[in-house]
């Protein structure tokens, strides 16, 4: 068998199934098969939600509970795919690779620190091939961006501001009272999985000020009014990671790549008025990073709720809704575009060097049969997770906080060390 142990040869499909297939899950699902994958079971709490993915793969295996799923299928799968809510990454991505299937998660792959450390040592113990859903940093964009900091084309970066259009749904709001009755196509039980238990609620009142937030930002929708599900969870500190959570791995992945960078060593946030349950509406959050190398030291900076960096002066449009400006000792990249005509056409012959590679999917796809790792593969992935993560605990707390990743401990701040895990639910581990 090419690649060694768990690894299918090019003449075997590659059996998948899917875990969370409402959503963001059908589009992904439909992109894995595209690059080969044969979709052969599918699970998900909501009966109703899934309707479109059972539809579109009538043949596939269904199933209500993942341990269900992965207990009944046994050999008959190669692969999983998982595209639940944060807060369930965790426990379905861990008793996956304790099976030895190869995974792909969405981002951010695990709502804690604590979870991060024990999901990264089961993959490297697994020996499978991994993969999560950000945007990759193998693209001709991504790549270029790096080849031409390598190059020099902006001197020596010293700054990145990252902003992000996110939230698109509700935050910054105290838990709504009252409780709603669960309908029959589902399960709000297993859908907390390892979360605090709380009374289900389905929408939130048309004058709630959660709704006005979000009002002239996101089209209305079927869901735009969930309380939680769909689609809603993210705001939520029990479920979700926030605005930085969502987007964070996205925009962190090239210049993790193209700066070399690996774990900030101190993380400090601004926000709006900060509530115990709920991401804030905006924050500005600032990742300080030690010299590596050749590189200096370099400041990350985040912005998300509409707040973006000044406009730079050699920029005569206004910024985009998102964006990575790098900050160099010569210059300026509008990713990956240079905003000194003269350096663009210096560097327009800077040697391209990096292999382009497929996406997403058709990489992992890649890893599964025994070629490169995916560009995201758990390994790499840590290190975004880590950092928005990290993040997060900044904003909760309001405070500078100073991270020793070596002891995976946060230094200068012995309470926010409380906030690198969490509590399960009685029946819920992370243990084997």
């Amino acid at each position: 068998m090419l690649g060694g142990a768990g690894r299918v040869p090019p003449s075997e499909q590659v059996n998948l199934a899917g875990i969370g297939v409402g959503g963001i899950g059908f589009s992904q699902l439909a992109s894995c098969e595209q690059a080969g994958f044969r979709i052969a079971a599918l699970c998900d709490v909501d009966d109703v939600y899934a309707k479109t993915a059972y539809d579109r793969w009538p043949m596939a295996r269904r199933y209500r509970d993942f341990r269900e799923l992965l207990e009944a299928e046994g050999d008959r799968i190669d692969a999983v795919y998982c595209g639940t809510p944060d807060h369930t990454h965790a426990v379905i991505v861990l008793a996956a690779l304790r099976r030895k299937k190869h995974v792909c998660s969405v981002k951010p792959l695990t709502r804690t620190i604590e979870e991060l450390d024990i999901v990264v040592a089961a993959a490297r113990k697994a020996g499978v091939a991994t993969q999560v859903t950000v945007i990759p940093n193998t693209s001709e964009s991504a790549c270029r961006t790096c080849e031409q900091i390598w190059a020099g084309a902006v001197g020596a970066v010293r700054e990145v501001h990252i902003w992000s259009n996110r939230p698109i749904w509700p935050q910054g709001m105290p838990r709504p009272p009252g409780e709603d009755p669960v309908p029959a196509t589902f399960d709000w039980e297993l859908w907390l999985g390892p979360a605090p238990f709380r009374p289900f609620k389905s929408e939130w009142a048309s004058d709630d000020l959660a709704l006005r937030q979000i009002a002239g930002i996101r089209d209305k929708t079927p869901h735009s009014t969930a309380v939680y599900h769909p689609w809603n969870f993210r705001g939520w500190w029990d479920f979700g990671t926030g605005a930085l959570g969502d987007m964070g791995c996205h925009h962190l992945n090239t210049p993790y790549r193209a700066l070399r960078l690996e774990h900030p060593v101190a993380v400090e946030a601004t926000t709006t008025r900060r509530f115990e349950e709920s991401a804030p509406l905006a924050s500005i959050v600032t990742f300080e990073y030690a010299a590596r190398g050749d590189m200096p030291p370099v400041r990350v900076i985040w912005y998300d709720g509409g707040l973006k960096p000044p406009r730079p002066s050699a920029l005569n449009k206004p910024l985009a809704d998102e964006g990575v400006l790098y900050v160099g000792d010569e210059g300026m990249m509008f990713s990956p575009a240079l905003l000194s005509p003269e350096r663009a056409a210096k560097f327009a012959g800077t040697p391209r060097t990096l292999p382009r590679r497929g996406g997403t999917w058709v990489e992992w796809m890649e890893a599964i049969r025994g070629g490169e790792k995916a560009g995201c593969h758990f390994d790499w992935a840590a290190l975004l997770t880590e950092a928005v993560l990290l993040g997060n605990i900044a904003i909760r707390t309001g405070r500078r906080i100073e991270w020793n990743a070596a002891a995976r401990r946060i230094i200068n701040d012995e309470s926010a060390n409380l906030l690198l895990g969490a509590s399960y639910r009685d029946g819920w581990t992370l243990q084997p």
